[in-house]
């Protein structure tokens, strides 16, 4: 079993790979830049730092990125930039007998190119690569330390309080269902009496809950949050928003793509699978807003926020940017000291005022572990927060961070992404 205490023999002059996998987030770049810069403080133990282009898929290719050509400068631009600086994939590594050619490879890339040091950004599917890359360096004889860090927008992972990405979404879904619902009120009596926002979400319902976060008074959009945990029954649904327009004279209703019925099926399921084998979603905001037209004849209007509330740099929680930056930096710290298969974690102290530290977790104890919304953060008939869930969410989208603008718009980095000769005279497959 790989160790998790300081292995002493790992740590020396030896470079580092980073690489980012999954879908992005508003502050991943962020942490990008809390491990770059961090390990440059380090230049006694750490070489250069290299990057996987397009996440895991660059290393198993040696398609690798240069970062130490990049002035200091456009590292801190990385800060307030969203996306993924140096490219992402949704790539699973199989396990390790059923397809260990994929690791041998990794560890030959790691060999040829002196690293010492895995830095992979991602979610539970990314914790579940680095723990199995820690296996297999070690049965290999090649000593790598492996460290996950945290980053995924749907809030799901374990052992974490929170996970860096999700504050800004959070915090862009409760503003959008905030002026939503300000548009919708001021038109209904004439037009719109229902709006439906879909946000994502497939297994965990965090970001539709943030969106209750927009209502500070009874009668404040949303009145209606749908959730992954809660199992749809039209009818209930259908009262509940007619119930809201009678009462407000409209309704707004935040739901989760991940919505499902009671044989299990999501109601937006296409049929196609992505890379990691998970379906595909997408399409059950404009499925209920037909489902209310249908029945009422009210006027509804629907929209999906997709990309735009994950890449939302422009309004990011400052508490998400701190926190995505500051495991950034703890992943490089860990390194420093000798731990392997581990992840920086945040530790939520006090909630007033709000307080949290960072603290490390084993990289088995995440991987592949999804964490949902606990049954008590719902309200009794499952169509809303409780004040309990309010108190948790409240902290995570503090602050404002914006970036700097230029001529009305934000002014984001482009890296230069200089490639790394190759050592290997092969090819790998993906």
């Amino acid at each position: 079993m790989p160790r998790t205490q300081p292995v002493k023999s790992c740590v020396g002059k030896r470079n580092a790979i980073y690489a980012q996998s999954g879908g992005v987030t508003a502050v991943i770049n962020a942490t990008a830049c809390g491990v770059i810069e961090t390990a440059r403080r380090h230049r006694g133990k750490i070489g250069k730092v290299l990057a996987g282009r397009d996440g895991i898929i660059g290393v198993l290719t040696e398609d690798l990125i240069d970062t130490s050509k990049e002035a200091p400068a456009a590292i801190r631009a990385l800060r307030h930039t969203p996306a993924g600086a140096f490219g992402s994939c949704r790539y699973k590594l199989k396990g390790l007998e059923e397809n260990r050619a994929q690791y041998e490879r990794l560890i030959a890339i790691f060999k040829a190119h002196d690293i010492g040091y895995f830095f992979y950004n991602g979610g539970n599917d990314s914790a579940d690569t680095a723990w199995k890359v820690s296996q297999i360096s070690e049965q290999l004889g090649y000593p790598v330390l492996c460290i996950g860090i945290p980053k995924t927008v749907d809030n799901d992972l374990a052992v974490t309080d929170n996970c860096p990405g999700f504050g800004s979404v959070a915090k862009y879904v409760a503003t959008s269902m905030r002026e939503a619902g300000y548009d919708v009120a001021s038109m209904a009596r004439t037009s719109t009496k229902v709006f439906v926002l879909e946000v994502m979400g497939r297994h965990a319902g965090w970001i539709t809950a943030a969106c209750g976060l927009a209502a500070e008074q009874p009668g404040d959009a949303p009145h209606i949050l749908l959730f992954p945990e809660i199992t749809f029954d039209p009818e209930k649904f259908l009262a509940s928003a007619d119930a809201a327009v009678k009462q407000h004279g409209y309704c707004a209703i935040a739901v989760s793509e991940g919505l499902r019925d009671k044989d299990g099926k999501f109601l937006s399921e296409s049929g196609v699978r992505d890379a990691f084998g998970h379906a595909q979603l997408g399409g059950v905001a404009p499925r209920l807003a037909k489902l209310v037209r249908d029945r009422f004849g009210y006027r509804c209007h629907w929209a999906v926020a997709d990309y735009l509330q994950r890449s939302a740099r422009h309004i990011a929680s400052k508490v998400d940017v701190q926190q995505a930056y500051a495991v950034g930096k703890a992943a490089v710290d860990l390194a420093i000291k000798g731990r392997n298969a581990v992840m920086p974690v945040i530790v939520r102290k006090s909630n007033r005022p709000y307080k949290w530290t960072i603290g490390v977790a084993e990289l088995k104890d995440i991987a592949n572990r999804e964490r949902m919304l606990p049954r008590d953060f719902i309200t009794e008939d499952g169509f809303y927060i409780t004040a309990r869930c309010r108190q948790y969410l409240a902290p995570l989208i503090l602050g404002e961070d914006p970036p700097p603008f230029k001529n009305g718009l934000p002014a984001y980095v482009r890296l230069k992404n200089v490639a790394v000769p190759k050592k290997l005279g092969t090819t790998f497959a993906i």
